[in-house]
């Protein structure tokens, strides 16, 4: 469960810093929605590790927001763009279709858990479920 949370801040911090100097604007606009991706988990992993207040509605509204960026992805990763800043392994292209079905997954686990949260008991399973899902695709799919 740790580990989901630091990916989550850590992609969060270090979102800023990854995008200066990118060139492609294909790479940018995936980077971007990423960084979107990670904003929402660090929404509900600041909660979940009490350094925010428990909200159910923001949790709510995180998940919502983080299946709706989920379907976006394979649009993102469409066109084959790499650039030297883009963590995005080059197999994504080779097996579109096992990292779409990996965004699928996302974009379902977050839509079946947003408007579920009622309680700061909630946030392990979303963190573990939604977790799961990111760092499934990240394994394969991206290179650090």
């Amino acid at each position: 469960m740790k580990k989901y949370i630091a990916i989550a801040l850590i992609a969060t911090g270090t979102a800023a810093f990854a995008h200066s100097g990118v060139k492609d604007p294909d790479v940018m606009n995936r980077m971007m929605g990423m960084s979107e991706l990670a904003k929402q988990m660090k929404v509900i992993g600041s909660m979940h590790m009490g350094q925010a207040s428990f909200d159910a509605a923001a949790v709510n509204a995180a998940l919502e927001k983080i299946a709706e960026e989920a379907s976006y992805i394979p649009s993102l990763f469409e066109t084959k763009a790499l650039d030297p800043k883009s963590e995005a392994l080059p197999v994504i292209w080779d097996d579109f279709e096992a990292f779409t079905a990996r965004a699928e997954a996302l974009q379902s686990t977050a839509a079946g858990l947003a408007g579920s949260v009622e309680s700061s008991g909630d946030l392990m399973q979303v963190m573990h479920e939604i977790g799961q899902s990111c760092s499934a695709c990240h394994s394969d799919f991206r290179s650090k």
